[in-house]
Parts: structure tokens; sequence; C-alpha cells
């Protein structure tokens, strides 16, 4: 029998496949310890960081609560200011408030109208009619 082998084996090679074997053994046996720890490591990696964004967050809405307090105060101090303002204006007035006078606080208050209509229906006096259902509580006799 003819044996026609022209690959030629030797040792070197054999050695060679034996040691590149053993390496993706001993790789393959790495990494079924290496992943579980590796994946315990990236998954308390994840929790850190979503507690990290948690704690900002709760601080962010902390800061948020104390702006809209300091906003309240200011509001109800802006209240106290206002209501002070008009009970010095009732006592300085002392009780001397007339229907001309209501009429011309109104007349004072359509300048801040810059974008509405406002339809001025005369009247005997040329003033504003402020109380349109007046006629109807007159008794009729």
């Amino acid at each position: 029998m003819y044996n026609n082998n022209s690959v030629n084996i030797t040792p070197k090679i054999i050695r060679g496949a034996l040691w590149g074997i053993a390496a993706i053994v001993l790789l393959v046996v790495a990494m079924a310890f290496i992943r579980p720890w590796y994946n315990v490591w990236s998954q308390e990696m994840e929790g850190k960081a979503e507690f990290a964004k948690a704690e900002q967050n709760r601080k962010i809405k902390i800061e948020e609560a104390k702006a809209n307090l300091e906003a309240e105060k200011l509001n109800a101090q802006a209240e106290i200011e206002r209501a002070k303002g008009a009970a010095e204006a009732i006592r300085i007035e002392n009780g001397s408030i007339t229907p001309t006078y209501i009429q011309y606080l109104w007349v004072r208050q359509q300048s801040d109208l810059s974008d509405k209509t406002v339809i001025y229906v005369p009247t005997e006096t040329n003033l504003p009619l402020l109380e349109s259902t007046r006629a109807l509580k007159i008794p009729q006799e």
C-alpha cells in the first residue's frame, strides 16, 4: 500500500496544538468563575448609580419645597401689607366715601384695561352706571 501523507506532523506542532487547546479550556473555565463575579459587581455599580440618582432627586424636591415655602411667605407678607394699606386708606377717609368717589375710583381703575373694550352708557350726570340692578330694588307705588 502506498501512503501519501504530505502533512508532516512534528512533535512541535502537536505541542502547540495541545497548548492552544489547554489555553482555550483554561479561558472557558476562568470565564465560568469570573462572569458571576462580574455580574455581582455590575449590579452593585448599577445599584449605587440608582441610589445616587434617587438621592439627587430627593435633594431637588427638598429645594423646590423650600423655594415654594419662601414664595408663600413672601406672598403672605404682601397680602398683609396690602391689607394694612387698605385699612389706612379707610381710616384716612373716615367714612367719607361717597358714590361720586366710588365712581371716580372705578374710572381710575379703567385705565388699566389696555386691551379690553368698555362701553359707557350715558346717564343724566354723565357718570358710569355702577349699579345696574338699583332700579329693580325701588318699590313701585
